[in-house]
């Protein structure tokens, strides 16, 4: 896909009314810093679309990013360490719930974990929630620049074994660095859409 236009459409907060957009929706979950906002940026080819921070916890909104007005990348506020009181969390988890049950047009959720730790409880967590919503995440294993890659596939094994993933589910190791995993899930998310189309 080439990309001719990119930017943040809309943001939705607590108290935000979710938006009913007409054009196919792509949502991206995981802790606060395993590199959303990077790869949001490596995905699109753009430097500072989705902003950075090195303290995480700065995505608390839903962001809407519009594509080429054909499609929306969806970031969902990072779960995990962000400094805040448990009941500004409760309300992201019921925000990021009401986004999963009452979208229309969502057609993948892609789950972030880190590649070099074995996955955390509220990774797990996050997995079955969105399987419970009537989603199978597609895991992306951030941070694959990290490791030697002698010990990708070890790493990605132990996700596989921490999340209990089904038989045939797919672990993409990516790299917001080198861009490694970028044309794996560009494939996946432009299948996604000729599905829709079809």
């Amino acid at each position: 896909m080439v990309i001719k236009h990119a930017a943040l459409d809309i943001v939705c907060g607590i108290t935000s009314t979710l938006p009913k957009n007409q054009v196919p929706e792509i949502a991206f979950a995981g802790k606060s810093n395993v590199g959303k906002s990077s790869l949001i940026n490596a995905f699109m080819n753009r430097r500072a679309l989705a902003r950075t921070s090195s303290s995480p916890g700065k995505t608390q909104t839903i962001n809407f990013y519009n594509v080429n007005h054909a499609m929306y990348l969806v970031d969902l506020p990072g779960y995990g360490y962000a400094k805040v009181s448990q009941s500004v969390k409760e309300q992201w988890g019921k925000l990021i719930e009401r986004y999963l049950h009452e979208s229309k047009q969502l057609k993948a959720v892609f789950l972030l974990v880190d590649i070099r730790h074995d996955p955390s409880e509220n990774d797990k967590t996050m997995y079955n929630w969105i399987l419970h919503n009537g989603y199978q995440p597609i895991i992306i294993a951030t941070k694959a620049d990290k490791l030697k890659r002698s010990q990708i596939q070890k790493h990605v094994k132990a996700i596989k074994e921490g999340l209990q993933l089904k038989p045939g589910s797919v672990v993409i190791p990516f790299s917001a660095q080198s861009k490694q995993g970028r044309e794996e899930i560009w494939n996946l998310v432009e299948k996604l859409l000729m599905q829709e189309e079809g």
